[in-house]
């Protein structure tokens, strides 16, 4: 097939979701454009992202489908258990599913992901992979959409997709208009050695300032433990804790943890994001679809944003193939209609649970952190309640497309 001629689907942005996306079109017969502005050799480079994933048993199963799962397993640490607690003090849930249920989920390096997710697109004939591109122009017609690229280029599909994340020039050009706002934090990340073994358990440790959560990731080779961390702190604070003399940076650290995982070391660079939600009041008009962080973006408070991205990939996957079967083409209105419906609410929901929780925890005092730790008591003491919140950690809740079921 012609790299110009018209696909199925036009996919802007090449990154986590983009990709998936352009590989589960793929395993239904669909063709693709993806167009991404970077460079796919600096995309994977060591330090254009510090960032790891948790990937959720629903968001594993994807991954199973679309063929990269065996090249993964052995990158990734399992999330055996989660411990959430207010500033370690007494009161805290510890979510442990039975051995027989497997894990909570799946720790990678984002770098690792993007590997494997290219490694596929390069040998999968059904994707064009335009990369160092950039979009100068647009165009949603009554039959087909286009854009045209930098060098002159034009690219034509029946359906658009915007997968450029929170920035989408294709979802701010198409005047979609968003609830959002600003929490006036960053996330501080960076990865960790540190000398006790941390047993396949996340933490996620709730502060007045805000969530510090520690992730587990895989031992280095040379047998050295190793964490993700997920430091939130305020705007104005952020570029002193990241310029702290990395002696002082760490023993800021470990205080934080309580000790639980001994002496630390440094084992990646210390980034920085803002935290910002943002949720479009559309997902999807005429020839032009949202996915991932383009359609919705949340405070990292339980590790939710990228797998909520899967789920719209599932979704509108598994839309666009019935259709497909029934005579209908991609940008069908009628198919579009049912993504948006099916996912609008549940994105929604998500986000709100993550929304309050991140409101719930910031606020100061011990009255509000002593009832904080009674309601905690009671999710630990209740069986059912714990099971509903590891569901949701799993991502197994709700109305899972097909490709994210196993």
């Amino acid at each position: 097939m012609s790299k110009t001629e018209t696909r199925d689907l036009l996919i802007l942005g090449g990154g986590l979701v983009g990709m998936t996306l352009a590989l589960a079109a793929a395993r239904a017969g669909m063709t693709s454009h993806v167009v991404e502005r970077g460079d796919p050799a600096e995309l994977t480079s060591e330090s254009a992202d510090g960032r790891a994933s948790a990937i959720s048993t629903a968001s594993w199963n994807l991954f199973g489908n679309i063929g990269i799962a065996e090249a993964l397993e052995p990158l990734g640490c399992p999330i055996e258990a989660i411990a959430v607690t207010d500033g370690m003090k007494p009161g805290r849930i510890d979510f442990r599913p039975k051995p027989e249920e497997g894990s909570l989920g799946r720790m990678f390096a984002n770098r690792d992901l993007r590997l494997a997710l290219f490694a596929a697109a390069e040998g999968n004939e059904l994707i064009a992979w335009h990369t160092r591109a950039e979009v100068i122009a647009r165009e949603r017609g009554p039959h087909h959409v286009s854009v045209t690229l930098a060098d002159g280029e034009v690219l034509r599909a029946r359906l658009m997709v915007a997968a450029e994340g929170r920035q989408s020039p294709t979802r701010d050009e198409a005047g979609f208009s968003m609830a959002k706002w600003d929490y006036s934090h960053r996330a501080v990340v960076t990865a960790l050695t540190h000398e006790q073994a941390h047993e396949g358990v996340a933490w996620e440790i709730f502060y007045p300032a805000g969530p510090f959560a520690l992730l587990p990731l895989r031992d280095l080779p040379d047998g050295r433990h190793r964490s993700a961390l997920v430091w939130t702190v305020a705007e104005k604070d952020a570029p002193g804790v990241l310029k702290m003399p990395e002696p002082m940076f760490l023993v800021e650290v470990h205080s934080k943890m309580h000790g639980i995982l001994g002496s630390l070391e440094l084992a990646a660079p210390r980034m920085s994001y803002p935290l910002k939600f943002h949720h479009s009041r559309k997902l999807a008009e005429h020839r032009l679809a949202l996915v991932g962080d383009a359609a919705h973006g949340m405070h990292p408070i339980a590790g939710q944003g990228l797998n909520l991205g899967l789920r719209d990939v599932g979704a509108l996957v598994e839309v666009l193939a019935d259709g497909m079967r029934l005579g209908l083409e991609p940008g069908d209105a009628q198919l579009l209609a049912r993504y948006e419906k099916w996912r609008s609410l549940d994105a929604f929901m998500v986000m709100s649970v993550t929304d309050g929780l991140t409101r719930l925890f910031g606020i100061p005092g011990k009255l509000p952190s002593a009832a904080r730790r009674l309601g905690m008591g009671a999710v630990q003491r209740l069986p059912a309640l714990k099971r509903f919140f590891m569901d949701e950690a799993r991502g197994m809740s709700g109305t899972l497309p097909e490709l994210l079921r196993g």
